[in-house]
């Protein structure tokens, strides 16, 4: 599909500019070259596709069909599969968490929700798909919508409305959430404007990640040995996963900025499964995520939430690396 995309990397990188090939320059240019480009096309795409499913179900048709309808247990992947096609991060975690407790939804299954929505999404998919094919990619939307479900489901049943912030109690005592949304009976050619600008502010809102992202990928690919990272997280190391979602934790970036690194310490011989439980930590768990958290959770009960999502992040990593 993007053969074009190498030989037009191929043509610029060694021929219009002369640089040799197979030179360790030359190869970090390509790589940046035509990552670029098809990660590019396969977000605008792919942006375009979950724009259209998101005009259709706003966040406030999600909210109203959790309250008010009966899931029968399925609520929990209601609640995740719904995460992953509306465009929020993990930034977005406090008026998202507030307006779903308002709105009546269990915390276990706001939980479900808010830890989908920074795993999986359009860029997350368009990236992956880009790297690491369908088949992966398939595995990876899966996985994330079953870890939501069962790190919601954990967090839910643990009973932690106690230690909410009295700040969220007052908020939950004083007000209640009307139904706002109205029926958008626009059809979908009428539509499609407001789709295509919602794609394009996505992308120019990741577009300077994607960019650094690959250009650490790029001189990560071309200068970094193949056994740099072998000493602590090669498949030899039983401790490798965990090991992995520490080192994750403390950073931050959004999927724009992780995968195209990924990609390389894929290439540098890193399991896939250890290299996914890095990115989840990284993406779903990080320092400015706990502080913005803080304003709705105690210290405690942010503490428990760290730990349930870190567990399952390091189970489903051994697992990856058991089926890939």
């Amino acid at each position: 599909m993007f053969t074009w995309v190498q030989q037009f990397a191929d043509w610029l990188i060694y021929s219009v500019f002369g640089i040799a090939g197979k030179s360790k320059i030359g190869d970090v240019l390509n790589f940046f070259v035509y990552d670029t480009i098809k990660i590019f096309i396969l977000l605008m795409g792919i942006s375009f596709l979950m724009g259209t499913i998101n005009s259709y179900f706003p966040i406030n048709k999600v909210r109203q069909l959790l309250t008010k309808r009966k899931w029968y247990g399925l609520d929990y992947f209601v609640a995740s599969f719904f995460g992953t096609i509306t465009p929020f991060c993990s930034c977005s975690s406090v008026p998202l968490f507030i307006g779903f407790v308002k709105g009546g939804i269990p915390l276990g299954v706001t939980f479900a929700f808010l830890i989908s929505s920074p795993l999986v999404d359009a860029v997350t998919v368009a990236i992956f798909l880009g790297m690491f094919g369908f088949k992966t990619t398939i595995i990876y939307v899966v996985s994330g919508i079953v870890l939501s479900m069962v790190a919601g489901y954990i967090l839910g049943k643990m009973k932690l409305e106690p230690l909410l912030t009295d700040w969220v109690k007052q908020l939950l005592e004083k007000q209640h959430i009307a139904d706002e949304d109205e029926e958008n009976t626009q059809s979908f050619s009428q539509r499609v404007p407001a789709i295509f600008s919602e794609a394009m502010e996505i992308v120019k809102g990741v577009s300077v990640y994607i960019l650094i992202g690959i250009a650490i990928g790029g001189l990560m690919h071309g200068y970094i040995p193949t056994g740099f990272f072998e000493t602590y997280i090669s498949k030899n190391n039983p401790f490798a996963v965990p090991i992995a979602v520490v080192l994750g934790v403390p950073m931050y970036s959004n999927t724009a900025g992780i995968l195209p690194i990924m990609q390389v310490l894929v290439e540098k011989g890193i399991p896939l499964g250890t290299v996914i439980a890095f990115s989840m930590s990284v993406v779903a768990l990080s320092i400015p995520e706990a502080l913005l958290l803080k304003k709705i959770m105690s210290t405690k009960m942010l503490g428990i939430f760290f730990a349930v999502v870190t567990v399952c992040i390091i189970i489903s990593g051994y697992l990856f690396n058991l089926v890939l």
